[in-house]
């Protein structure tokens, strides 16, 4: 284990429970930092890097992360890096030579931090890399995230079932196709994209292999169907260039494999700008997967646009990061789940890994409004208030 600059004993049970009870109010999006007083733990300041501003589910992991460190009793260095490597770069090197304690990191490119990490574990700075896992470095101490495999199982099972090859719960119901479909991919510096991938083809493969499913550009690789920084423009042009290529003849498509909201709302976008059957799914729109309960998809698949995301709760990841971080700050190792998986190329990185569930128009309500994640208000609005 690797020693800390804060060895102190640290209240941490009650800030535990302190933290949970910080991390687990409010939607995404919101921020709910207040402290009691007579509750805090010894202190510190930990730096936490995002990614981006741009979408807002990063902007509600920031949040989030930040409430519970606050609540915990730590002062917090955030910071956003527009998606732009040599920022971020140099965001989490000036947190190193400000002295935090602790750092927590949401990689734009998980490959490009090796130098930073190199220099937080010269200065005793445990690393705990946040959903995306960073790559090629020894100094990565944890990982905390979904199971990001069986999020691809999960978003391949939805476009099956929303086409009617399986039931809900993946099981095959007889029907034998064919259907048409495309795939997309994220971005291929994010090590979680290639988990969603493998994921989603290991699941897709058979109804491929029987013929029930067919991929007319052929584009069956990543590495055709990545899409670079997870951008929804990006996203757009492509699926107008597979319509303009492939189904100009009148063919028709039926679904299409997104592993994520924005990239889902582009997809959309090209297929409702092409006429490619209507405006929603029972006008014939092809059936779009997607991931992370953004608002604005959400609303689209309680009109029938999207037909689902896959919802991973930020609000217990946020929470795992804190708990992570003030083991670090106690001396004591944070409790893993997973030890045997997340290879970053030089270590297996031991990891705390949570489950998702996937929303359909069907169940938004309980499992996005009754836990408090969105309100039905915004969900009408396709707005955060």
């Amino acid at each position: 284990m690797r020693l800390s600059k804060k060895t102190g004993v640290v209240a941490a049970g009650a800030a535990l429970a302190l933290t949970l009870t910080a991390c687990a109010g409010g939607g995404a999006g919101s921020s709910n930092g207040d402290t009691d007083a007579g509750e805090t733990t010894e202190g510190g300041t930990i730096g936490v890097a995002m990614p981006t501003e741009t979408s807002e589910r990063w902007i509600a992991d920031g949040d989030a992360v930040q409430s519970g460190l606050e609540a915990a009793g730590y002062e917090v260095d955030l910071q956003f890096a527009g998606d732009d490597i040599p920022i971020q770069t140099q965001q989490i090197d000036a947190m190193i030579t400000g002295g935090v304690d602790a750092l927590i990191i949401a990689a734009i490119d998980g490959t490009a931090l090796t130098s930073q990490l190199d220099a937080a574990a010269a200065a005793g700075i445990p690393v705990i890399s946040y959903d995306r896992l960073i790559r090629d470095s020894e100094n990565v101490d944890f990982y905390v995230s979904f199971d990001n495999e069986k999020v691809g199982v999960a978003q391949a099972t939805a476009l099956l079932y929303g086409l009617g090859l399986t039931d809900e719960a993946g099981e095959p119901t007889g029907e034998e196709g064919p259907f048409n479909v495309e795939l997309f991919a994220g971005s291929l510096d994010d090590n979680n994209a290639h988990f969603f991938w493998k994921g989603a083809m290991e699941t897709l493969q058979p109804f491929l292999d029987d013929g029930s499913l067919v991929v007319p550009s052929e584009q069956t690789d990543i590495s055709q169907a990545a899409t670079l920084r997870w951008q929804q423009e990006t996203a757009q042009k492509r699926m107008e260039d597979l319509l303009t290529s492939t189904y100009s003849g009148g063919e028709e498509l039926h679904g299409v494999l997104s592993p994520y909201d924005g990239l889902s709302r582009g997809i959309i976008t090209a297929l409702q700008g092409a006429g490619m059957g209507g405006e929603t799914i029972e006008d014939g729109l092809p059936v779009v997967t997607g991931q992370d309960a953004e608002i604005a998809s959400v609303k689209l698949i309680q009109d029938g646009v999207q037909q689902s995301t896959i919802f991973k709760d930020t609000r217990k990841l946020a929470d795992q990061a804190v708990i992570a971080a003030e083991a670090y700050l106690a001396g004591e190792e944070p409790e893993a789940n997973e030890t045997e998986t997340y290879d970053n190329g030089v270590k297996i990185v031991p990891s705390y890994l949570l489950e998702v569930d996937t929303v359909y128009a069907d169940n938004i309500t309980e499992l996005l409004v009754d836990s408090g994640y969105w309100t039905q208000d915004e969900i009408d609005a396709g707005q955060a208030e």
